[in-house]
């Protein structure tokens, strides 16, 4: 509820000029439709298993369910019923019975990667897509889910919590350069082309603790944190809350700038809901990262597992 009082209290955005809409084709390419994940590689898969020292392995997902906080009519059934007629049925010599499940469910439900056609600004997506070219009822044409590769690469966390010291992180403090910095530097990290960065805020745990946390305000990046992390060349951001951009945004009147700078303008893909709690406790800021996307073809987002090893 609290965020469709959110979204109905924004004012209707005048539509943009063509000029205004018209941003310059990919640094990946004109025909581009991967983005930063382009930035991957076997080298850099090959530097970052070096990371694995304790074989610790760091389960990055929350569970999907029917009471996971989901953004607004978001929601999660399921189904589980005999494969075989007769509940108590049983077939062959040994007995065997089985079940099947239905689920019905949206995908951003839990821990999720965004893809590119999940948004789209005055109706383009990234590398200038228009719109048309690219949403259809029965499933996106382009950029659908099924196309992103497994994302093996270096994971980075910034413990935006402890950089902020004694004094705790502020429920509506804002990370830009000058903060991710500032994290980085303590923790010794040095952010590279290839990486996949999270961000640990505790916000996470706050709502898994009281469901009536306040959604709309949450810390988070603002839009020249993304504009530095992304000018990096990571390949994804994740943050530990249903969402990556600070809440409400620094311009009262901008919805999700983070989502249309990341997704639209620079190719980087949005992780949401990660679990970054242990390995804010472990102070385990360089590590082994694993995502494989379900391959769900004409999907704008998916639930996904994501996993830390060091």
């Amino acid at each position: 509820m609290i965020l469709r009082i959110l979204l109905l209290s924004l004012p209707l955005a005048a539509p943009l000029t063509e000029a205004e809409t018209t941003m310059p084709p990919s640094s990946y390419g004109a025909e581009d439709e991967l983005g930063a994940v382009n930035n991957l590689s076997a080298e850099g898969v090959r530097q970052a298993a070096q990371l694995v020292k304790t074989g610790k392995v760091y389960s990055l997902a929350i569970q999907t369910g029917p009471a996971t906080v989901a953004y607004g009519k978001r929601n999660y059934q399921i189904h589980v019923a005999p494969i075989y007629i007769g509940n108590d049925a049983t077939y062959g010599a040994n007995h065997l019975q089985g079940y099947d499940d239905v689920i019905i469910t949206y995908l951003g439900v839990g821990t999720q990667i965004d893809g590119f056609a999940h948004v789209a600004v005055d109706g383009h997506h990234y590398n200038g897509v228009a719109t048309k070219d690219v949403i259809r009822p029965d499933g996106v044409v382009r950029f659908g889910i099924e196309n992103i590769p497994p994302i093996v690469a270096r994971g980075v966390l910034l413990d935006m919590v402890a950089a902020a010291g004694p004094s705790g992180l502020d429920g509506n403090a804002v990370f830009n350069r000058k903060e991710l910095e500032a994290a980085a530097s303590r923790e010794g990290m040095r952010l590279a082309k290839g990486d996949v960065v999270l961000l640990h805020t505790g916000h996470l745990q706050a709502t898994a603790q009281d469901h009536t946390q306040d959604l709309a305000h949450v810390p988070g990046l603002g839009v020249e944190g993304a504009e530095y992390l992304a000018a990096l060349g990571v390949v994804a951001i994740g943050m530990d809350a249903w969402i990556p951009d600070a809440m409400p945004a620094e311009n009262r009147n901008d919805f999700l700038p983070v989502h249309s700078t990341l997704l639209v303008k620079h190719g980087v893909h949005i992780l949401e809901n990660i679990r970054t709690a242990e390995l804010a406790a472990d102070r385990a800021y360089e590590f082994f990262f694993v995502l494989a996307a379900p391959r769900f073809k004409g999907a704008v987002q998916s639930v996904v597992h994501p996993v830390a090893i060091r």
